[in-house]
């Protein structure tokens, strides 16, 4: 189905998201990204805004209900992760039952008529954009960070130095696991020689 790209990639980004979520700690949930400045959504509020998002564009424009509250009760680091993760998987599985007519068809996006497709591309991008703030508040906080897409500072530093990809876990199962038994993350290795960033300061 010519339309497998985008399921298969909302697979792999349910499993990045949560893993940058992964990353914080409890008590990192009411930072913001500037103490004075409320207008940066905080970390409880990114995750908010994730799951509230996500259940309302797959409610209003790809008729996909879960039948389920989109946030945790309480509203806890973890329970963001288990709320969204079965949801999420959900979602994923009504994805896989659509023929490629039905992502071709039209639906409203907002005030406009787009196709579905082009709807869940956009979805996809929607909540990487919100993923990077996140890795860029886990920076403002000196956490670690495994990688997302490719090698990080902390799994060696830069590709043309041949530093590896090493997520923090290697599937939804050891995800879920791993942080309810209190986080068993992949070790990340020992800093190196070499500069980790593109221009390193003198």
């Amino acid at each position: 189905m010519r339309y497998d790209f985008l399921i298969n990639t909302y697979e792999t980004e349910r499993l990045k998201l949560m893993s940058v979520w992964s990353e914080f700690k409890d008590e990192d949930l009411p930072v913001r990204p500037s103490r004075t400045d409320h207008r940066g959504r905080s970390v409880h509020e990114h995750m908010v805004h994730q799951c509230v998002s996500e259940n309302g564009w797959f409610i209003s424009m790809l008729g996909v209900d879960v039948g389920a509250p989109p946030l945790p009760n309480p509203e806890t680091r973890l329970n963001f992760i288990r709320r969204y993760a079965e949801d999420s998987a959900k979602r994923l599985a009504a994805l896989q039952s659509k023929d490629e007519s039905w992502w071709e068809g039209d639906t409203k996006f907002f005030n406009v008529t787009r196709s579905r497709a082009w709807v869940m591309t956009r979805r996809i991008a929607h909540t990487s954009h919100h993923r990077g703030q996140l890795m860029a508040m886990l920076r403002m906080l000196e956490h670690d960070l495994h990688s997302n897409y490719g090698p990080t500072a902390d799994t060696g530093g830069l590709m043309q130095n041949h530093a590896p990809t090493i997520y923090a876990y290697p599937d939804m199962d050891a995800l879920l696991t791993g942080e309810a038994d209190g986080g068993k993350k992949s070790r990340l290795p020992e800093a190196g020689e070499k500069a980790v960033t593109e221009r390193p300061n003198e």
